[in-house]
């Protein structure tokens, strides 16, 4: 089976998340970023999820993470939760 390691932050806002990840791109760090703003515990760890299975995460991760390319920041990616920005970082299939 699949698995994956990625890490994400969440916020209620597109608007944010859209200029959260241009800030990601021009050279913030996504950890700290996550740690300021994120509304998931994972902020607390730099947005960190670690390693999971094909169908752990909601359906809107598991499109992005087990189709998009690594060490790319991917979203805004609109879930029940709010909105997210996805890195995966490892992928195994």
């Amino acid at each position: 089976m699949a698995q994956a390691s990625a890490r994400h932050l969440l916020v209620e806002d597109e608007n944010l998340c859209k200029e959260l990840k241009q800030r990601i791109q021009n050279g913030e760090d996504f950890a700290q970023i996550a740690q300021e703003y994120s509304q998931c515990p994972s902020g607390q760890n730099g947005g960190e999820l670690g390693t999971f299975s094909q169908g752990q995460m909601v359906p809107e991760f598991d499109t992005v993470v087990f189709n998009e390319a690594l060490n790319e920041v991917h979203g805004p990616v609109k879930t029940d939760f709010g909105y997210h920005l996805l890195e995966v970082t490892s992928r195994q299939d």
